[in-house]
C-alpha cells in the first residue's frame, strides 16, 4: 500500500488563561515532556517547545492524518489535566491559538526562535506576528 508524502511544518502558540503567568519552571519541565508525548502518540513530530510564563510555542511537523486543531487541543488537554490533578494546582489555557506554517528553509530560524523564548521576551527581539494567538 502506499502511503502520502508530505513535509508539514507548523509553527504553534497558545497562552494561559487571561495570560496569567502560570508556567513557572517547575510547571515547564513537566507539561513540556507530557505535550511531546502526547503529540508523538498522535503521529507529530516535535522539533522543538519553548515559552515564557504566560504562552507556549511549539514547532511540529504535523502527519497527513492530523489537523492542527486536533494536535493542539490533545496538548493544551494533556498538560492542563497533569497540572490541575496531578501536580493539584490551578491551570488553564485559553482557548485560542496561534498556527503558523513554514517550509523546510524556516525551520532553523523558527526553532531558534521556539527555544530562545525567554531571551527573545528579555530582549524584546520577538516577532509581533508569532506572539499572536487571536485575531484581535
Amino acid at each position: 500500500m502506499r502511503h502520502p508524502h508530505a513535509r508539514l511544518y507548523v509553527h504553534l502558540v497558545w497562552a494561559t488563561w487571561d495570560r496569567a503567568p502560570l508556567i513557572t519552571p517547575e510547571i515547564r519541565e513537566r507539561i513540556y515532556p507530557v505535550m511531546q508525548h502526547q503529540a508523538s502518540r498522535l503521529g507529530a513530530q516535535i522539533m522543538a517547545i519553548g515559552g515564557v510564563e504566560d504562552h507556549v510555542h511549539v514547532l511540529a511537523r504535523l502527519p497527513t492524518t492530523l489537523s492542527v486543531a486536533e494536535l493542539v487541543g490533545r496538548m493544551k488537554g494533556a498538560s492542563s489535566h497533569m497540572v490541575t490533578q496531578i501536580i493539584g494546582r490551578a491551570f488553564k489555557w485559553q482557548g485560542a491559538y496561534g498556527a503558523y506554517t513554514l517550509g523546510r528553509s524556516g525551520l532553523i530560524p523558527a526553532r531558534e526562535y521556539v527555544l530562545n523564548q525567554e531571551r527573545h521576551h528579555r530582549n524584546g527581539s520577538t516577532y509581533a506576528a508569532l506572539e499572536k494567538t487571536t485575531d484581535k
